[in-house]
């Protein structure tokens, strides 16, 4: 039933997911709500719902754009499910708007495939992660993706290798502009704060436990035929392939690299592993296994929350 909704690409499939993931964002809040509302929580929790959302609908653009998937809606699905298996990813601000910049990037970065105003492009995904690198600062080592995608279009021109570097002093100028107007002081609004923990107590519960292991093996099996199956692409898409795959690599490094251990951090995972499940998925020739894959994604979540609500009682 599910590969017969999400096979094709519907405006009903839109719907569903925007509903999964806004029942993935009152979860991760009902904790949250029982402290007494107000005009602006309300405001503030709206504008990261949007957040949310305009995510979701960045990432099918990038995915329909550069035909990293084929006519379906699997990889929406999948990254509301992933959201609804870890809510505690909707909660930090910082993280939500640092992701939403660094697809912004990504967006950038994927168009240079057609090879037409590679400058104001290359200025854009620079300036995108940059930006991302204030709301939280390990978002930075997207900039490699920029570097990658370079090499990958063999692009000689060494004005094109220090344009990124001028988007990145942009925004720092800014920055320190802003700091300055606003806080009399040089470096508050920049986030220089390379800080790293390796303390995974925080996932030492059942809820974590099963959600990071069946997130990562999911990850792992699929990440082996989407690289074999890279080769199979049409030449002029093969470069977007492999920027994916690193993306997917950056983004585990940043869930190492994370100072704060909140389940926050593994939000950066969900957009480059939605592309890569559903290529998997993809190939996947018996309908009933593809069936089975999909309900094992959907049903999980809503095991865990059940058996977290009777832990709690």
């Amino acid at each position: 039933m599910i590969t017969s909704i999400f096979s094709k690409s519907k405006p009903v499939n839109f719907i569903i997911v925007f509903f999964i993931m806004f029942l993935a964002f009152i979860i991760a809040r009902v904790e949250l709500i029982k402290e007494s509302l107000s005009v602006l929580y309300v405001a503030k929790q709206l504008g990261l719902l949007l957040t949310c959302y305009f995510t979701i609908l960045l990432l099918n653009f990038i995915v329909s754009k550069n035909s990293l998937t084929k006519l379906n809606n699997y990889e929406i699905l999948l990254f509301s499910l992933f959201l609804l298996l870890i809510p505690s990813t909707t909660i930090n601000a910082n993280i939500l708007f640092a992701n939403f910049f660094m697809i912004l990037g990504l967006r950038r970065i994927m168009s240079l495939r057609s090879q037409r105003n590679e400058k104001r492009k290359l200025f854009d995904a620079a300036f995108w992660i940059a930006v991302a690198s204030l709301f939280f600062f390990w978002a930075i080592l997207f900039f490699v993706l920029i570097l990658l995608a370079l090499m990958l279009y063999t692009d000689n021109n060494i004005r094109h290798w220090i344009i990124p570097f001028i988007g990145v002093v942009t925004v720092i100028v800014i920055s320190i502009g802003v700091s300055v107007v606003c806080y009399d002081s040089f470096f508050e609004v920049l986030n220089i704060s390379p800080t790293s923990s390796y303390d995974f107590s925080r996932y030492n519960s059942i809820m974590y436990l099963v959600s990071i292991t069946t997130l990562l093996s999911f990850g792992a099996w699929s990440s082996v035929f989407y690289l074999q199956n890279i080769k199979k692409q049409k030449r002029a898409y093969r470069a977007s392939f492999k920027i994916i795959i690193l993306a997917g690599v950056i983004s585990f490094i940043i869930v190492l690299q994370a100072p704060d251990k909140s389940g926050s951090e593994f939000l950066f995972l969900f957009a480059p592993l939605s592309i890569i499940i559903t290529n998997y998925i993809e190939t996947i020739k018996e309908k009933w296994f593809k069936e089975v894959f999909l309900s094992l994604l959907a049903v999980l979540p809503l095991v865990l929350l059940v058996l977290q609500f009777f832990t709690k009682s």
